[in-house]
């Protein structure tokens, strides 16, 4: 019989589901000997059979993939017959470019859940099964390729059963780089505040439970890092954990056994339980049912709630065992990164949590868990982190190893391979030296996970930034983009857009070319970069960062744009002491930067309707002026008047004045729906203005559902094409992305 030798490279999702096992089971199927390994960056295989079954077998590989297989190329070429005896998995070919095609980490599979449940199995209340087709990936790989001894898995040796599972072609976990089981795998052990070891095992997830039930906080080893969890229905014990996290108002995540509880809780539809379900099994934001299951105190005043079904073993057998929703978030102080080993947590959690639930498999990267929501008939991800980083982004075209350093709110780095850029994990807030410090580690950890060395170095305009100062630093070649054309760009990377594009780009604020602070803005974007289009009339911010804080000194600033007689009116936020300090400020401009932010116009209106004077927690305010529009239909909108100048100048005066005059008889959702439309009015005359059909809306404003849909709409009807996020977060989160975007503009 004729035989022919092929040689098969591929790239993409080809490692850590169960690639190299199906290749073997369908070489067995048509007949064909040879091999297949890892290599850093996907695959080779090498098979020798007839030419009929070989193309039955290509046809199988590039239709029959497992499930989360993702094939980005595939390249062949003939070889000389080597006469292979059989078809063998051999060891990993670690040399070439590292792959940018890296899994992330993926919730317990059914059959595993299956298995933890079911007494007959070994694997029965073993809170670290898992299979090819489940468990975690990112967080525990060393390097590439993906083998056990490049993972944190390496100290663990598999015991006699766990080898024959390995080496049975038939079983899912064949070729499982992470399998484990009770007899060599990682466990369990529950210590209490001071480090001792109070429980192991199965009686250490027993007693956290009973602790969970006694109103206890427990602090639990997670996937990507610790998470604090207390029970949903307590409310002095959330109370006591909003006392000790500092955190008295920004409503917590929820955890909860089964979809069966998310629909008591939640309204959810087809999407959001797609989203929800899913091998990346976030946090989804879901409007909120009116029910006594839980404590005030989880989301008070939020008509959302977050929530997240069980993603890891560990997970399913507490919740299971406690049986009831529990409050899961993230295991860190105010402004700290997640903890990820025992000695972090009981230092940084010291006075947090009660107990500290553990384990010994090693965490080498922190992910936190991913944050998204429906917006615009779009599941939007406004967290990204665990269960969708490291998942690159794909250029046109190649570009040379360039590093972005993001912003300083809502962090993430990025890094170029080649065609690809990927994205980090969410970070944070580069506010204390903590957060610093997993930057500086991430930074060092990306680059040596893709072998990639930086030749140049993109990062915000602002020099204040934590992140640009480490620009400045670097020792390589630096190029600072400004803050809001790395917004458009990162939407605009996120779907393959080329210029030109008229970018939305709307947030709290961001360093303008003038120095002054930019956030309600309309750019022109071309090859050659931007071109300020329009924006909002500016006006003072009395106090500076304390004007983010309160929405009153925003509304008072905006007030005082319109008449400085302001001081007279009597339904002012402030005590007359206040207001003294803050006339005097205005007056003489102390302290009192200029803003076009459409974020502060959100806090404004915000307090001039009552609903929010001091934040709570970052963006309160705006978050409860949209909760305020829940149920009401109405396409009216306030008049705004558009001063033909270059660039254009969006005037809000007579919209604030009859803003305010409907306050005297309309309800504050009412005027709240009709300020939602009357911006979404101010998008489309500006759109027309500009003549770019391409529009692109970037900004941490854009995680406003409400505003989204009124937008897209709008300018859809009107023949535009209107580019969204999905993917990328439209805050702060995604400017890494857009400032390496920007590399490409760069000569």
């Amino acid at each position: 019989m004729n035989k022919d030798h092929l040689k098969i490279d591929i790239k993409g999702y080809v490692q850590g589901l169960g690639f190299r096992p199906f290749i073997a089971r369908l070489a067995r199927q048509h007949q064909q000997k040879g091999w297949i390994a890892n290599t850093t960056d996907g695959v080779t295989i090498a098979i020798e059979g007839g030419p009929e079954q070989q193309q039955q077998f290509l046809y199988c590989l590039n239709n029959q993939t497992p499930p989360f297989a993702e094939i980005k190329s595939l390249s062949m070429t003939h070889q000389a017959l080597a006469g292979f005896l059989d078809f063998q998995i051999k060891a990993s070919i670690a040399d070439g470019e590292h792959s940018a095609f890296v899994l992330p980490d993926i919730a317990t599979c059914q059959a595993c859940i299956r298995d933890i449940f079911d007494p007959a199995s070994r694997y029965y209340n073993y809170p670290f099964t898992s299979c090819c087709h489940c468990g975690p990936r990112y967080s525990i790989m060393i390097r590439q390729p993906y083998d056990r001894n490049h993972t944190s898995m390496a100290e663990f040796n598999t015991c006699h059963q766990c080898g024959q599972e390995y080496q049975a072609i038939d079983n899912r976990r064949f070729h499982a780089q992470t399998i484990a089981c009770p007899n060599c795998g990682p466990q369990l052990k529950l210590l209490d505040d001071s480090g001792h070891i109070l429980a192991e095992k199965h009686n250490a997830l027993l007693a956290a439970s009973r602790y969970l039930h006694a109103g206890k906080i427990i602090a639990i080893k997670g996937i990507g890092g610790y998470q604090l969890l207390v029970d949903a229905s307590n409310q002095q014990a959330i109370e006591r954990l909003r006392q000790r996290k500092h955190r008295p108002q920004k409503p917590f995540a929820l955890m909860v056994a089964d979809l069966a509880i998310v629909q008591q809780l939640c309204f959810i539809n087809a999407l959001e339980q797609a989203a929800l379900t899913s091998p990346a099994a976030p946090i989804m934001l879901l409007k909120r049912r009116d029910t006594r299951q839980l404590a005030d105190a989880v989301a008070p005043d939020s008509r959302l709630l977050g929530i997240m079904l069980p993603y890891s073993p560990l997970h399913h057998l507490l919740l299971h065992d406690f049986g009831s929703p529990v409050i899961a978030t993230s295991g860190n102080r105010q402004d700290e990164p997640i903890c990820i080993d025992d000695q972090q947590a009981l230092t940084r959690l010291a006075g947090v949590a009660d107990y500290f639930l553990t384990h010994d498999r090693p965490i080498l990267r922190p992910l936190d868990d991913s944050i998204v929501r429906l917006i615009n008939g779009k599941i939007t991800v406004l967290r990204r982190a665990r269960g969708y980083t490291p998942q690159p982004i794909t250029l046109n075209a190649a570009m040379p190893d360039t590093l972005a350093v993001g912003g300083q709110l809502k962090n993430t780095i990025a890094v170029s391979h080649g065609q690809q850029i990927i994205l980090s994990q969410h970070l944070g807030d580069l506010d204390s030296e903590a957060s610093q410090q997993q930057f500086q580690a991430t930074l060092t950890d990306l680059q040596q996970f893709y072998q990639i060395t930086p030749t140049r170095i993109m990062h915000d305009a602002h020099k204040g930034y934590t992140s640009s100062q480490f620009a400045d630093h670097s020792g390589i070649q630096q190029h600072p983009i400004q803050h809001h054309y790395a917004h458009a760009l990162s939407c605009m990377a996120e779907h393959g857009l080329e210029p030109p594009v008229l970018g939305i780009a709307w947030d709290g604020s961001g360093l303008g070319t003038d120095n002054t602070l930019w956030g309600g803005e309309f750019l022109l974007i071309t090859r050659q970069g931007f071109q300020r289009y329009a924006h909002f009339r500016p006006f003072s911010l009395p106090g500076g960062y304390k004007a983010i804080q309160e929405p009153r000194r925003a509304a008072l600033g905006l007030l005082y744009e319109i008449s400085a007689n302001v001081f007279e009116r009597q339904d002012l936020a402030f005590t007359t002491q206040e207001l003294n300090l803050l006339q005097s400020a205005l007056t003489k401009q102390l302290n009192c930067p200029r803003t076009t932010s459409a974020g502060r116009l959100f806090d404004a209106v915000a307090s001039l309707l009552d609903l929010c004077q001091i934040n709570q927690y970052e963006g309160q305010a705006a978050m409860v002026l949209e909760n305020s529009t829940a149920s009401i239909e109405s396409d009216q909108h306030y008049q705004f008047q558009l001063i033909p100048s270059s660039p254009i100048v969006i005037d809000w005066q007579i919209t604030i004045e009859q803003l305010l005059n409907d306050t005297a008889y309309i309800t504050p959702g009412y005027i709240a729906a009709k300020f939602h439309n009357t911006l979404a009015e101010i998008m489309l005359a500006i759109a027309e203005l500009a003549g770019q059909k391409t529009i692109v809306l970037s900004g941490g404003c854009f995680q406003n559902a409400f505003l989204v849909e009124k937008a897209v709409r709008k300018l859809n009807t009107a023949g535009f094409n209107v580019y969204c996020h999905e993917k990328i977060p439209p805050n702060d989160g995604g400017l890494a992305l857009g400032q390496l975007y920007a590399a490409n503009y760069i000569g």
